[in-house]
Formats: C-alpha cells, sequence, structure tokens
C-alpha cells in the first residue's frame, strides 16, 4: 500500500473517531447545561451533528494524509490530528448552549 493510499484507509476510521468524540464532548456540555428535555431527546441532534463532523472530519483526513502523505506521513498525522482538534473545537463552541450561555 502506497503512503498516498494511507488516506483512503484512515479518512473514514478517524472521521468517525472525531465525529464520535464531538458528538460525545456535546454530550456532556449539554447534560451539564440542562439543553433539552432529557438524553433521549437530543440523541436525534446528537447523531445528525457527529454524522456530519465525521463526514467533514473524513474528508481532511483524507485529503491531508493522501497528499501530504505521500512526502511526509508524520506531518500529515500531526496536521490531520491538528485540524480534527481544532473541528471538534468550533462544533462545540458553536453548539455548546443553542439559546445562548446561561450556565
Amino acid at each position: 500500500m502506497t503512503r498516498g493510499q494511507w488516506g483512503c484507509a484512515v479518512a473514514p476510521v478517524a472521521g468517525l473517531a472525531t465525529g464520535v468524540l464531538g458528538a460525545v464532548l456535546l454530550a456532556a456540555a449539554w447534560r451539564a447545561c440542562d439543553v433539552g428535555v432529557n438524553g433521549a431527546a437530543n440523541g436525534l441532534a446528537l447523531i445528525f451533528y457527529g454524522a456530519l463532523l465525521a463526514i467533514m472530519a473524513a474528508v481532511w483526513w483524507g485529503v491531508f494524509i493522501g497528499y501530504v502523505g505521500r512526502w511526509n506521513l508524520a506531518a500529515a498525522l500531526l496536521g490531520g490530528t491538528a485540524g480534527a482538534a481544532v473541528m471538534v473545537w468550533i462544533f462545540v463552541a458553536l453548539l455548546q448552549v443553542p439559546n445562548g450561555y446561561r450556565c
């Protein structure tokens, strides 16, 4: 397997991991601030937001590892991790409390 093909193997796994991490962190923030009726009421929104984040992260990982990984695999992994962390941070910061900061 060439380094360029690693993007196709790593991107779905890393994207899914990023989406799950973002959904878990968002669920914890919502639970701490009493957003929604209960955990089950927020489940559909968390699945939707987590899937959206997973798709964006999978594209990011695929392009970054597939392109940058051809020359330097360590830099590609570091850049992919940094980009995924920024995505999760923005994701949780924007969606943490839908009606404003009250907690």
